[in-house]
């Protein structure tokens, strides 16, 4: 069972691709390179859903074959929904359900087979994560640097490099983020740690600017559930 600390550092990171929507048409955004669709899907988007898959990836070992590239080394499925600012559920259904749930205030992890709901304030969360700014109000290029990448696997690539904060005391969870760009959406994401691990999550059946309801992002632990608030 993955522990709250790194799902809820992955999923919120994971939500740099899920908070906006692009405005021009296909053709267009197709034409563009892979930073200016990402901020155009930045700065018009108010909500979305759709499913995801999440795999978690290593090199190959010393007695491994060389050839077949990384090894997946955990798969999950699951469905998001976000709003901005500062909403998302992050809801993982396959191999075991969690899900990951903020209002903007708080964040809560419930994990079904535990039966325990843990609850932690956004904010303190949230901080050193791109999520951090792209549910927000602020720019893009205000807190990253784009750098163009490679096309492949039919997507445009563009890193998200942090920019320095001296108001910042922790270092960003990932050394390097990725979002692969196509047709002005994001389908894919790639995240990397300073231990070299590697999460790709792939998007898929992505509804834009959906309309939601009020309590999508409210949760209430069930009857007997363990109840867990961290400071």
């Amino acid at each position: 069972m993955i522990s709250y600390s790194s799902f809820s550092k992955i999923a919120v990171s994971i939500a740099i691709a899920l908070t906006t929507l692009l405005a021009t048409n296909n053709v267009c955004a197709q034409s563009e390179t892979g930073a200016e669709q990402l901020r155009q899907f930045v700065r018009n988007s108010k909500s979305a859903e759709g499913d995801f898959v999440q795999q978690q990836l290593r090199a190959p070992k010393a007695n491994e074959s060389q050839d077949k590239g990384l090894k997946v080394v955990r798969e999950t499925r699951g469905h998001f929904v976000f709003q901005r600012p500062g909403r998302f559920v992050w809801d993982t259904q396959k191999p075991f359900e969690q899900k990951l749930i903020t209002d903007g205030k708080q964040l809560i992890l419930w994990d079904k087979d535990l039966n325990q709901a843990t609850f932690r304030p956004a904010g303190q969360a949230l901080a050193t994560t791109p999520a951090a700014i792209l549910f927000g109000e602020t720019s893009l290029d205000q807190n990253f640097d784009l750098v163009e990448g490679d096309e492949r696997l039919g997507m445009k690539w563009v890193a998200l490099v942090p920019k320095k904060n001296p108001n910042t005391k922790n270092d960003p969870p990932y050394t390097k983020i990725s979002v692969g760009m196509s047709n002005g959406l994001p389908k894919a994401l790639e995240l990397i740690d300073g231990f070299g691990s590697v999460v790709l999550v792939t998007l898929d059946k992505v509804a834009l600017n959906v309309s939601l309801p009020a309590n999508r992002f409210t949760f209430t632990p069930p009857a007997g559930a363990e109840v867990l608030r961290l400071n």
